[in-house]
């Protein structure tokens, strides 16, 4: 399913929590929605799943109208950063609840899934640790079988090995079922290696969209070094956004066609040069300078 946010806000009395979201997520895509504490994600997550009512705009799935739309409700799967389940409930009597508002629900993936994970289905889920918290709530989700499944700092209380084994069922159900996933972090580290597009968000607003094979292709790092060190025209000619020298060595980030960056190092004639990949950190760092924000006031805590 095709997600589509178009002009919705939100407000809390004078708060306004979200303002004017425009959000477009492919179908089968991983879109990470970044931003410190604080930013709107968690607000813009609970409607985008139809928790809350945007006050103007709307959010659509394949052009439905999600709130107070059972239909499409029962295909996307929103899940807390602090998992809700019910007092006194059992992994199991969770089970039959989400089996009548799923309509895609497997007992056959629940009972692989709880086995895989080694959860007790019988125990009371508020006896378990966070991360085992964490796990039955996945176990939930995965089982539905959703179509969207939005997620709110996914991986928080879970452990490395965990961490793995829930984004290898995640990239499992995108790859098999065309699944789609919105997922919110603070932590770039994290969303890097996941997402196919990445939006930054900062009091309510959305700074920053774009497709992470576009962000790749547009910037890299260049360290060079030189017998003699070249003019400003080299700065210039090669698109430098920022740059430290060091000696002979300069080391610089480069936006823009980097296709033929190669061809115009080498015509200055450099001792020796490695162009490298940069981090989303990096990249949002001159990224959001040039938009006057700082990159650590905005993700990084």
């Amino acid at each position: 399913m095709k997600l589509a946010v178009n002009g919705a806000d939100k407000s809390f009395g004078k708060k306004k929590a979200v303002e004017h979201i425009d959000l477009s997520v492919e179908e089968g895509t991983i879109h990470g929605l970044l931003g410190s504490n604080g930013a709107g994600k968690t607000t813009l997550m609970k409607v985008m799943s139809g928790i809350y009512k945007a006050d103007t705009g709307s959010v659509t799935y394949d052009d439905n109208n999600i709130f107070e739309n059972p239909s499409v409700k029962s295909d996307v799967i929103f899940m807390h950063d602090i998992p809700f389940f019910f007092k006194g409930a059992t992994l199991k009597k969770m089970a039959k609840f989400y089996k009548t508002m799923y309509k895609n629900w497997s007992d056959d993936r629940f009972r692989q899934l709880a086995a895989h994970f080694g959860i007790v289905t019988d125990k009371q889920l508020n006896q378990m640790s966070k991360g085992m918290k964490r796990q039955a709530a996945f176990i939930l989700a995965f089982s539905a079988r959703p179509k969207v499944m939005l997620l709110d700092e996914p991986f928080d209380g879970l452990d490395p090995i965990m961490r793995k084994q829930v984004k290898n069922i995640l990239m499992q159900d995108i790859a098999n079922h065309n699944m789609t996933v919105v997922a919110s972090s603070h932590n770039l580290r994290e969303m890097e290696d996941l997402c196919d597009s990445v939006s930054i968000m900062h009091d309510g607003k959305i700074l920053y969209h774009k497709e992470l094979t576009d962000i790749r292709g547009t910037h890299c790092k260049l360290q060079i070094a030189f017998k003699e060190l070249p003019g400003d025209e080299f700065f210039t000619d090669l698109n430098i956004v920022h740059h430290k020298t060091k000696g002979r060595i300069i080391t610089c980030i480069v936006k823009g066609n980097i296709d033929q960056l190669e061809e115009k190092v080498t015509k200055y004639n450099p001792l020796m040069y490695d162009i490298l990949p940069l981090t989303l950190e990096e990249i949002f760092t001159y990224e959001m300078g040039e938009l006057g924000y700082e990159i650590s006031n905005i993700i990084v805590e």
